[in-house]
């Protein structure tokens, strides 16, 4: 049985990594905030209500949930992501700690509390952003922690390779999801982007199985992969 914890898996980029890894048979263990509603037979979906800021609360769900999966953790996807505009002049402490606990301190609990339990040839995915690369007007603490994501990727992916544990990020650029749809922005977006689309949540989702499986992405460790359709180049 190969597991794999994936949070933020009760909507968006999170559901559907989450049920990319089902189509493959893998149990999941899935973590939100909001109640988890995946469709699966044999059992295969094991669900908490947990936040990724709280490591208590990571810690208590995993607890609880590993013992029916085996015990191991076979891969982590930490998709939770929050991305409220912020500049200059309407930054707070509050959404400083907001972003940075969800973005960057979410992972780091994810990870501490999943590795443990991984074995050897496991792996991690991180979900930064094109944001992390780039600039984008607006979005100052969101660009500034999808960036902490990337470098974080980098040192995890050192620190663990001894444990011979993967650790790779994926940047996902203007993806057709229903928040990225309630911006009113998406159309304008398509436009300029080389490919001429937005992407869609599968081909991201496909990324995410394909940096954690044990195949063509074995021999891969540290690395972000830019998935915005030429929309970023360098």
């Amino acid at each position: 049985m190969n597991t794999v914890v994936v949070t933020g898996a009760g909507s968006g980029m999170g559901r559907v990594t989450a049920q990319r890894f089902l189509r493959e048979a893998w149990t999941v263990i899935g973590l939100d905030i909001v109640p988890i509603d995946l469709d699966s037979d044999n059992g295969r979906v094991l669900a908490a209500t947990a936040d990724v800021r709280d490591r208590a609360a990571v810690n208590r769900a995993l607890a609880e949930l590993l013992p029916r999966a085996g015990g191991a953790v076979h891969a982590v996807a930490n998709v939770a992501g929050i991305y409220p505009p912020t500049t200059l002049e309407t930054y707070t402490e509050e959404t400083y700690r907001q972003i940075f606990d969800v973005n960057v301190l979410g992972i780091l609990n994810v990870t501490a509390e999943s590795v443990p339990h991984m074995p050897e040839h496991s792996a991690i995915v991180n979900f930064a952003s094109v944001d992390g690369l780039t600039v984008s007007p607006g979005q100052l603490l969101y660009c500034a922690s999808k960036a902490a994501v990337i470098m974080l990727t980098k040192s995890l992916a050192q620190e663990l390779a001894p444990r011979r544990i993967r650790v790779n990020a994926i940047a996902p650029g203007w993806i057709d999801t229903p928040a990225n749809r309630a911006t009113g922005r998406m159309q304008a977006a398509a436009a300029t982007i080389p490919l001429g689309r937005v992407g869609r949540p599968d081909e991201v989702a496909e990324w995410a199985w394909l940096l954690t499986g044990a195949g063509v992405a074995g021999y891969v460790t540290g690395t972000t992969v830019n998935i915005s359709g030429g929309d970023h180049l360098g």
